[in-house]
């Protein structure tokens, strides 16, 4: 069960702090998480867009996905990011979550957004910049934390242009080293930020943020705040 609950406002980031005694809780408070959020968006607009994160976590969260209920017709997935490997690579963050998930539900192919990363760094965040421009305000989106406290493809002492949707990443510090990203400035337009964090190698980055230090993280700046379901992690 979920045990701790606290908020902060660091830096102008407004963050939600939700702390889990196993990753079996996380994992279906996620699930009911992106449900709800699924409802409410369809609800009122009749149609719901998520931003998918890559990494074990959200793996385990998209493997329970297919149980819910909801219209999949009125989905619109997209990634936060990709790396630039062919389009069946098992690296592939959208290969990924098509096993895990998608190829179990029936959401219309044209809806599912991939990354064309397999086109290189620029040809593929310059598609992706068109694609994100008929996107309007995600309803959701989901991100984990690296150790350095990369978020996405976001690393630390790299710099992007904060104004384009979608950004071509270079040099990496983890392989591969080129890969595309949605810009910090993008991701903030959603109107549902969470973060999964788990695993105690994660320690420093959760020190580094909440003390208020610059990591890519912290750049997400939501109007409403970003929630983070953490385990493993001390507050």
């Amino acid at each position: 069960m979920q045990n701790t609950t606290q908020s902060l406002v660091v830096n102008n980031q407004v963050s939600r702090w939700q702390v889990f005694t196993a990753q079996e809780a996380l994992n279906e408070r996620a699930v009911r998480h992106i449900e709800e959020a699924a409802r409410n968006a369809i609800a009122r607009q009749g149609s719901f867009s998520i931003v998918l994160a890559g990494g074990s976590t959200p793996k385990s969260v998209y493997q329970l996905l297919p149980g819910i209920e909801t219209d999949w017709g009125k989905w619109h997935v997209y990634y936060g990011d990709d790396r630039c490997l062919p389009p069946e690579h098992e690296e592939r963050n959208s290969l990924m979550a098509h096993e895990a998930w998608l190829k179990h539900v029936a959401i219309p192919a044209a809806q599912v957004h991939d990354i064309p990363a397999e086109q290189g760094p620029e040809a593929a965040a310059q598609a992706y910049n068109q694609i994100l421009q008929n996107a309007g305000e995600f309803d959701l989106v989901l991100l984990g934390l690296g150790e350095d406290g990369h978020t996405a493809s976001l690393f630390p002492g790299h710099i992007w242009d904060d104004n384009q949707a979608a950004v071509p990443v270079f040099g990496a510090p983890k392989p591969p080293p080129e890969r595309v990203s949605i810009s910090a400035g993008r991701l903030s337009q959603a109107r549902e930020v969470v973060f999964f964090v788990t695993g105690a190698g994660k320690q420093e980055a959760v020190d580094n943020w909440r003390r208020g230090e610059a990591i890519p993280a912290s750049l997400i700046k939501p109007t409403n705040g970003v929630d983070i379901f953490i385990f493993g992690v001390n507050l």
